[in-house]
């Protein structure tokens, strides 16, 4: 079923009055990007959607593993953990096909909380470049592997010896496709019906695992289909008795998942303000400062890219993903990469990102590094040419930080960083993450105890 059109909170009244629709469903995602929401009966979305609600803001005061942070001033047991505002965006409805297409809208905090709010913070970022004459589009492509496994069997094998949908390196396979083919069609269906329609899904190389690049859209209609691409694509597996995750690293023996992200900036009008055809890869003067404030800030924002412990365990040399601020043309071991070609495909790919990001937090991260350089007029390094990977040993200042830890601490004290994205969201996002990194030290892991027990 397409989805309805709906430009504001009439229409979305309207449309769930008309259709005698009893009960909505809304999400708003946390700094995780996990999904958080509730079902609201008619008289309460209609109040809502017309005057704002609240929202408890323990939201913004836990982890994805509800443990409360005890490190942030927002909100906390000081605090007594209030109501906090919020508002529904009804132009973001969509139908739910499993749930006999009830409405399902996006939420985000609003007033005081809307600093701390990973939708609220992409819309300072376009804020920005509103006001510089620019609209921003972007795209995600996400490798996920699948599992015929369940929440409860995951955890009674304590995530080892797993069964993956399928076995076996064998990427691009049309054998694997073809096979599951009633799986892959349900889901292109599904992701078409909801409106973050899938360009091309194919296998990966490795055991069950896929990869889904979505149709480019505005950069906030983008980071919309993203995060809702990751929620109800684990939804739609568990619901046919499978399992999907988006960890950045599952396991040792099989390279990460990318989460990759493309970028671009045009005039108001639609014309690109980064491709010009008389310079070198066709990049403008614009996109050169845009890439150049991404390298330059890279390192000091990485936190807000690579946002979880598992993050890192990718980012090493011959996996696939980025250890230094590197750009290149076409360059795959770099974690920015140009492609050129014309006005409409001119764009930045973000390599750096895995599958485990908050798209709101991590599209701000790319957007909001870029617009700076361009206010800047920060030049790029020379762009890399071959294997990145040995770069770093000649430019260790361009090299990215190796912990979560580092990588928060970096942010805090990145100047630009509170300028772009606010003070208060720089300070909470930090702590969190150094909580997150707190969280893991705590482990004692099958590592630890197989190089130690007997030995030291």
């Amino acid at each position: 079923m397409a989805r309805p059109i709906i430009k504001n909170a009439q229409d979305a009244i309207d449309y769930v009055v008309q259709n005698n629709i009893e009960n909505v469903k809304l999400g708003i995602f946390d700094v995780d990007g996990v999904c958080r929401g509730k079902y609201l009966n008619r008289d309460k979305f209609i109040s809502a959607v017309k005057s704002g609600f609240a929202f408890c803001d323990v939201v913004l005061g836990w982890d994805s593993n509800d443990q409360l942070y005890d490190n942030v001033k927002f909100t906390g047991w000081h605090t007594a953990y209030p109501d906090a505002p919020a508002r529904i965006d009804p132009t973001t409805m969509r139908l739910l096909p499993d749930e006999g297409n009830i409405p399902f809208f996006i939420g985000e905090f609003a007033d005081k909380a809307e600093p701390l709010c990973p939708r609220g913070i992409l819309k300072r970022v376009l804020k920005k470049a509103d006001d510089m004459g620019l609209k921003a589009t972007a795209a995600a492509e996400f490798e996920f592997f699948v599992f015929e496994e369940t929440p409860d069997s995951v955890r009674e094998k304590n995530y080892k010896n797993l069964k993956s949908l399928t076995p076996g390196y064998f990427g691009y396979s049309v054998l694997r496709s073809g096979v599951h083919s009633g799986l892959y069609h349900d889901f292109l269906e599904m992701c078409r019906d909801m409106d973050m329609e899938i360009e091309g899904l194919h296998t990966e190389t490795g055991p069950g695992v896929l990869e889904a690049a979505i149709k480019y859209d505005e950069a906030l209609a983008a980071a919309d289909k993203a995060a809702l691409f990751k929620t109800f694509t684990k939804i739609m597996m568990q619901q046919r008795g499978l399992m999907a995750t988006f960890m950045a690293r599952w396991s040792n023996d099989w390279p990460g998942q990318s989460g990759h992200l493309h970028m671009s900036l045009a005039k108001k009008d639609g014309e690109s303000v980064f491709f010009d055809e008389s310079k070198e890869y066709g990049m403008s003067d614009t996109m050169r400062h845009f890439v150049g404030g991404q390298q330059k800030l890279l390192p000091d924002i990485l936190a807000m890219i690579s946002p979880t412990v598992n993050s890192y365990t990718r980012l090493v040399p011959g996996l696939w993903a980025p250890t230094s601020a590197t750009w290149g043309y076409e360059n795959r071991t770099t974690a920015l990469r140009v492609i050129g070609g014309n006005p409409k495909s001119q764009r930045v790919e973000v390599r750096i990102a895995a599958a485990d990001i908050n798209p709101y937090i991590a599209i701000s991260a790319g957007l909001g590094a870029g617009l700076w350089g361009i206010e800047n007029k920060i030049e790029p390094e020379e762009a890399m040419v071959g294997n990145a990977y040995a770069y770093e040993e000649k430019n260790p200042a361009r090299r990215l930080p190796t912990t979560l830890t580092d990588a928060a601490y970096r942010l805090m004290a990145c100047e630009p960083a509170k300028e772009i994205f606010g003070e208060d969201f720089i300070e909470h996002y930090a702590q969190t993450r150094i909580w997150e990194d707190r969280e893991a030290r705590k482990a004692i892991t099958d590592w630890q105890l197989a190089r130690y027990f007997e030995i030291i």
